[in-house]
Parts: C-alpha cells; structure tokens; sequence
C-alpha cells in the first residue's frame, strides 16, 4: 500500500470498525499530544488500554496502564503509536506476536517506518502511519459515528 496517501474511505471504515486501542506511548502529562488524543478518544466512545512499561499498574485518564501489549486483557482492534519512528519494528514485532491479531497499526504524526508497515501488511493487518486518529475524526467526523456509551 501507498502510505503517502489514503483515501477517505479507507481511513473511516478503519474508525468506525475499531473499538479497542492500545496507545503505545501514553503519557500521564497532560500537556503530552498522547494525553489529549486518549482523552478525546475515550469520550468518542473508544475502549483505550494505555500501553507505558515505565507507567504500567498506574493509571492514566481512569484507565490502567500496561507494560507491554501482551498485558492488554482484551483483543486489540487498533494499537496507536505514540513513539519515535525507530521504535516501531519492536512494536510491530509486539503486535504480530498478539493473538488474535490486531487490526490496525497506526502511527502518530511524523512516525512512519515502511518496513515495519509491509511486514504488518503481509500478516493482514491494515496499517495507517504520519497521522493523527483525533484530527481523522474531526476531518472525516460525517463519515464516522459516534460509538454509543
């Protein structure tokens, strides 16, 4: 897949399927890009498992932290990135290692790492990279509904 571009379609579908997101990265600083898309997320409706090995059993924005992706309780539909682009390979190495698969691996703004996404590709999971799922929703918010509480 092209990552220089996605269409509009593509991207909603990816949001409207996606219930649970593991946030790689999370920060308890509010002041933190992560902080503020968890919070917006979490009042769409999403279910948000902050993923931090240096926060983990902590909490952050009411949710408990995990060390790893594997800790996460639940299936995984989407694991959102919040990391340094050279960090991703280990996160997606992570993420093929889960079972079931998660759906979706999504990468921040300015993360990208095109190896790391074929890899993911091969094994049947979608991959977004360079974008933001909060500024998504607000740009494609007609064509993503709201999750009912």
């Amino acid at each position: 897949m092209n990552h220089d571009r996605y269409d509009d379609e593509y991207i909603a579908g990816i949001l409207a399927r996606t219930k649970t997101i593991a946030v790689v990265g999370a920060s308890a600083n509010s002041a933190r890009a992560s902080y503020g898309v968890m919070q917006f997320l979490i009042a769409r409706g999403y279910e948000l498992y902050p993923v931090n090995p240096g926060h983990a059993g902590a909490e952050i924005l009411g949710r408990q932290v995990y060390a790893r992706l594997a800790d996460v309780p639940v299936a995984i539909d989407m694991v959102d990135v919040f990391r340094a682009s050279d960090a991703v390979a280990g996160v997606v190495d992570e993420a093929l290692a889960l079972d079931p698969l998660p759906g979706v691996i999504w990468t921040q703004l300015g993360v990208r790492d095109d190896a790391a996404a074929a890899r993911a590709e091969a094994a049947g999971v979608r991959v977004v990279m360079d974008r933001c799922p909060k500024i998504e929703l607000f740009r494609l918010g007609h064509m993503v509904p709201a999750r009912p509480d």
